[in-house]
């Protein structure tokens, strides 16, 4: 009995989106599928030469170096301590983290739609081979910088490892779930894209990254309060420096905020998964 040519035809198809979203992994293939995707953006983040490794690195490094030549001129001491470097890698390391997590987060899906015809590649295995190569790249530089800082300085300046921790990690996780709701957002209204950048331009400014947010007054605070940063960069600094209390940091703030953002994130990607993959 011959098959007919339809039938041929159809078990030769390439599978639809919807049948890939609809098969399930077998145990164990998640990780290898996010080990192969990180092997992937490792090569077309940084390309095939040691360079763009050096350039994640000397990238924070001149911009701390600018900011302490400029402000050394204006200032005889920093606002914190005694170190222009330390005092300015402590507010723009942990801005730098968050910034290129989720900057690169929310393009992921973009940059890796034609990845998710494939049946044992999802929307989640891309954002976490994404998420993990920053993670590693981003506090490998810090520990690059920090270190050199102690170098350089010739002190020790590691107060509060918990602080220090808590500070990094919460860094990487909002700019992850910022990242996440915003690559679904992209793709549902494209209009939110530019919507985001007016949004976000001045947020460098407002971070505390160049200044104590105990300087500002009552009135500042208040509204500065709600920037997730304020809290994440403020830990940080009393990680490194003793005398400096921060009584207005709230770990609890930052995590929740972020699990919003991230609920957001899922949400989308559960509700408009096809139409992601389909547009």
């Amino acid at each position: 009995m011959t098959e007919k040519p339809d039938q041929v035809q159809s078990e030769n198809r390439a599978p639809e989106p919807s049948m890939v979203l609809a098969r399930r992994k077998i145990p164990f293939q998640t990780a290898r599928v996010v080990a192969a995707l990180l092997m992937r953006e490792m090569a077309t983040t940084f390309g095939r030469s040691s360079l763009g490794y050096v350039w994640a690195v000397l990238e924070p490094i001149g911009i701390i170096v600018v900011f302490t030549l400029a402000f050394s001129i204006i200032f005889k001491q920093p606002p914190l301590g005694d170190s222009f470097p330390l005092f300015y890698a402590t507010g723009y390391i942990p801005f730098s983290i968050y910034n290129s997590t989720q900057s690169k987060i929310s393009s992921c899906i973009t940059q890796n739609k034609a990845l998710l015809f494939y049946p044992a590649v999802t929307h989640t295995d891309v954002v976490l081979g994404r998420f993990t190569l920053i993670a590693l790249t981003e506090l490998t530089v810090a520990l690059i910088v920090f270190s050199g800082l102690s170098i350089y300085s010739k002190v020790s300046f590691v107060a509060s490892f918990p602080h220090i921790f808590m500070a990094l990690s919460l860094a990487m996780i909002l700019g992850g779930a910022v990242g996440l709701m915003n690559a679904t957002l992209f793709e549902i209204l494209p209009s939110w894209r530019s919507i985001w950048k007016i949004l976000t331009r001045p947020m460098f400014f407002i971070s505390a990254v160049f200044y104590l947010f105990d300087s500002l007054p009552n009135s500042f605070q208040t509204v500065l309060w709600w920037n997730p940063l304020i809290h994440i960069i403020g830990s940080l600094r009393v990680g490194f420096y003793p005398e400096y209390e921060g009584a207005y940091i709230s770990w609890i703030y930052v995590i929740l905020l972020s699990l919003v953002l991230m609920t957001i994130g899922l949400v989308n990607l559960r509700t408009s998964n096809k139409f992601i993959i389909n547009n």
